[in-house]
C-alpha cells in the first residue's frame, strides 16, 4: 500500500467514525477520488477487521464511534508532555514534514475532560520548546513521503542528487534504509548503485525522485549506528578512529561540561579550572568545526593531525581579514 493511499484510508476512518452515516458519494467526494476506489478502499477495512457498518435505507457507511481511540485517562502530566511536544514540534517553521503533529495536539486537546483542558491551557505558556535552526525543506515533502513509502515496501528509487563532496550533479539508483533528522535536516541513509556503497543523502539536495519496481533487503548486519561509527555529527571518515583531547578555558568549560556531545566523550576539570574534553570520532573534519567555534577558548591537545588542521584553518581565516 503507497503513502496516498494510507493517507487517504486514515481520512476514510476519521469520515466514517466522526459522522453518522455517509453515503459512498460523499466519500468519494471528500477524498477526491472515484466511487470505484472507495468501494475498494471500503472493502480493505473490512478485510482488515475494521467494524463497518452499512445502513441500507439510507445507503451510509459509518464506524462505531468508541472503535478507534477510546477514552485515554491520561495524566496531566502525561497529557502536557503529549501536547506540548505535538504542538512545539508542528509549528510551521519547526520540524520539517511534522504540521500533522499540531493538529493531531489540537484533536487530543479536544478528547480531554474540560477540567483537564482548562489546567492544560493555563500551563501552555510555560512550557517552551525550541528546537535548533532547520532546513525548511521548501517543496520536498512529497520526495520524503515516497521515501519513506520506498522503504516501506523495501522499493528502490532513483535520485538526481546535487553533492557537495563530488561538486556536481549525480544520479544513482537508491536503496533507503533508514530516514534520520539530525543537524537541521532530514537525511536518508542507503546503498548507491553509484557509489556501491552505502551513502547519506540530504533530502533537501534532492532534485529529483522516481520510484522503481527494483525490491532491495536491508542486509542483516545494518543498523544506523554501526554505519555512523563514531562520526562527530554525521559523516564517518574512512581509517581508524581518532582519540580526541582538547581543554577548555574557564570561560567555557562549565557549559562544555553541561552537554552531552558525544556518545564517547569523558570530561575532567584539571586544578586550573580548565575543562579536560576526550572522545573518540571517526574522522576529523567535522568536529574540527566544532573547535573552531570556541576560538582561542579551545586548545586541541591531540592529536597532532587534528592540532593542525585547526592552525591551517586558522590561518586561512586570518588571511581572508588580512586581504582586506
Amino acid at each position: 500500500m503507497n503513502l496516498s493511499r494510507i493517507h487517504r484510508i486514515v481520512k476514510l476512518i476519521g469520515l466514517l467514525q466522526s459522522s453518522t452515516g455517509l453515503h459512498a458519494g460523499e466519500l468519494a467526494e471528500r477524498c477526491d477520488v472515484s466511487r470505484r476506489t472507495i468501494f475498494r478502499d471500503l472493502d480493505a477495512l473490512r478485510q482488515a477487521g475494521v467494524p463497518l457498518v452499512f445502513e441500507p435505507s439510507r445507503q451510509a457507511y459509518h464506524i462505531p464511534g468508541q472503535y478507534f481511540l477510546p477514552p485515554t485517562n491520561f495524566t496531566a502530566d502525561e497529557a502536557l508532555a503529549v501536547i506540548s511536544l505535538c504542538h512545539q514540534l508542528g509549528g510551521p517553521d519547526k520540524l520539517p514534514f511534522f504540521a500533522a503533529a499540531a493538529s493531531a495536539a489540537v484533536k487530543l486537546e479536544q478528547n480531554l475532560p474540560g477540567r483537564l483542558r482548562s489546567y492544560l491551557h493555563s500551563l501552555s505558556t510555560a512550557v517552551k520548546i525550541k528546537i535548533d535552526a532547520a532546513n525548511p525543506l521548501a517543496g520536498k515533502q512529497p520526495f520524503y513521503e515516497q521515501l519513506v513509502s520506498a522503504i516501506s515496501q523495501l522499493k528502490s528509487v532513483r535520485i538526481t542528487y546535487g553533492s557537495l563532496s563530488e561538486g556536481e550533479t549525480i544520479s544513482t539508483r537508491l536503496s533507503p534504509y533508514q530516514l534520520l533528522f539530525h543537524y537541521r535536516s532530514w537525511y536518508v541513509i542507503g546503498r548507491s548503485s553509484l557509489h556501491r556503497s552505502v551513502r547519506t543523502f540530504n533530502v533537501g539536495r534532492i532534485a529529483e525522485l522516481t520510484q522503481l519496481e527494483d525490491k532491495y533487503q536491508i542486509p542483516q548486519g545494518f543498523s544506523l549506528d554501526r554505519h555512523l561509527r563514531n562520526a562527530w555529527r554525521m559523516i564517518p571518515e574512512p581509517g581508524p578512529d581518532a582519540k580526541i583531547v582538547i581543554h577548555f578555558q574557564p570561560k567555557v568549560a562549565r557549559n562544555v561540561a553541561e552537554v552531552l556531545w558525544h556518545k564517547t566523550q569523558q570530561t575532567t576539570f584539571l586544578d586550573n579550572g580548565v575543562l579536560e574534553f576526550r572522545c573518540t570520532v571517526s574522522g576529523l573534519e567535522e568536529i574540527s568545526w566544532w573547535i573552531l567555534g570556541y576560538g582561542d577558548e579551545a586548545t586541541v591537545k591531540e592529536p597532532p593531525e587534528l592540532r593542525q588542521l585547526i592552525v591551517q584553518r586558522a590561518r586561512r581565516l586570518l588571511a581572508q581579514y588580512e586581504d582586506e
